[in-house]
């Protein structure tokens, strides 16, 4: 049991590893909503959403803040905390319920699909409606109908990509794990 504890750990590390890497490199690739300013459809919600439903709320939360917050200094000079955090509460959220989407054992079907899209638009909503524009007002002393447009912005702007693109890496991953098993069965 030790040995097996000491493998889930250094995967789960190399999972944050990997993961917040990835998010890091998505941070430009983004279509730009113009209408509300600062936000974007973003790819690296959707990878965030599968991270943390394979590898669990930890890595979740970790990837969250880790990505988005070197993205920020990378890519935009500055951090912006109120921003960096509601990441880390979406991936924290979605990464509770990833034992019960059985991504890992092959078994994100129908049902499996529906559960973690009610959970990435729970978790996307606190994250982004609640999370963020709080943040933004007690941190940064922002005008509360900017942030709150923006964070309702955010919110479906997240929802929609990690409900075609989370899904679709969610149910490719599910299927070459089901191919992987059944190829280790018949060695």
């Amino acid at each position: 049991m030790a040995n097996e504890n000491g493998k889930s750990a250094i995967r789960q590390v190399v999972a944050i590893g990997i993961g917040a890497a990835i998010f890091v490199a998505l941070t430009t690739v983004q279509i730009p909503i113009g209408f509300v300013p600062n936000t974007a459809f973003q790819v690296r919600a959707a990878v965030l959403a599968f991270f943390a439903a394979v590898f669990g709320p930890v890595a979740g939360f970790a990837i969250g803040l880790i990505g988005h917050a070197l993205g920020d200094a990378l890519f935009y000079g500055s951090i912006w905390w109120s921003w960096v955090f509601p990441d880390a509460v979406f991936g924290l959220l979605v990464g509770l319920f990833a034992k019960k989407y059985a991504i890992e054992e092959g078994g994100f079907g129908a049902m499996k699909i529906v559960l973690f899209n009610a959970v990435q638009i729970v978790a996307n909503a606190l994250a982004w409606i609640l999370t963020a524009p709080v943040l933004d007002i007690l941190i940064y002393k922002e005008p509360a109908n900017k942030v709150f447009l923006q964070g309702v912005t955010a919110a479906v702007t997240n929802i929609i990509i990690v409900a075609i693109l989370g899904t679709l890496l969610a149910f490719g991953y599910s299927k070459i794990k089901t191919k992987s098993s059944s190829l280790k069965e018949e060695d």
